[in-house]
């Protein structure tokens, strides 16, 4: 299991000699990692909720909450307040074992994968991953899902610097693909 404590005394020579920080406090550290599944179906079909809860409950092991409409639109038939996603925010020792089990258990398993694209950086210093099955957590059973659905993983840093967010979610694991082959 990946005890950051101790990651990030390793990490802190390696931003010592790359970014010249001198205080152990400047480097950068991973805030929280939230799991979001945006389901636009939920207008019509109340139930499909109730499936992506319980799929994220099994994948972050913490109850998620259901995220609201902030603006009616008419032309999706939306109104304001109504249930329209699921999220959850993961922090310390639940983050850390999802973060274990994303980078050497579920990333191995998708198809044809060849590394994180560098496109899923802001202009913030944190970078969201886009999933496209959750079927890539071991956590899921085929045989229980209603329908396939795709999540988005967004990393939060300390940082502003996308640079600096990029060599500490480097130095975690994340397996970016090279620069070279954009």
């Amino acid at each position: 299991m990946i005890h950051l404590k101790e990651t990030y005394k390793k990490i802190f020579a390696d931003f010592q000699k790359e970014f010249q920080i001198k205080n152990v406090f400047q480097v950068p550290r991973l805030e929280k990692i939230v799991l979001n599944v945006g389901a636009g179906e939920a207008i019509h079909n109340a139930k499909c909720l109730e499936h992506i809860e319980n799929d994220l409950k099994l994948i972050s092991a913490q109850k998620p909450v259901t995220t609201r409409a902030r603006k009616s639109i008419a032309g999706f038939k939306l109104r304001e307040g109504m249930p329209i996603g699921v999220k959850v925010t993961l922090r310390s020792q639940k983050m850390n074992s999802f973060l274990e089990r994303l980078v050497h258990i579920c990333l191995p398993r998708l198809k044809d994968f060849r590394g994180l694209s560098l496109n899923g950086f802001d202009k913030r210093g944190n970078y969201t991953l886009g999933l496209r099955e959750q079927l890539i957590f071991p956590e899921i059973i085929y045989d229980n899902i209603d329908k396939i659905r795709g999540l988005s993983i967004s990393f939060v840093t300390t940082t502003h610097d996308t640079k600096k967010s990029f060599f500490l979610l480097k130095k975690l694991g994340l397996p970016f693909k090279d620069e070279q082959q954009k």
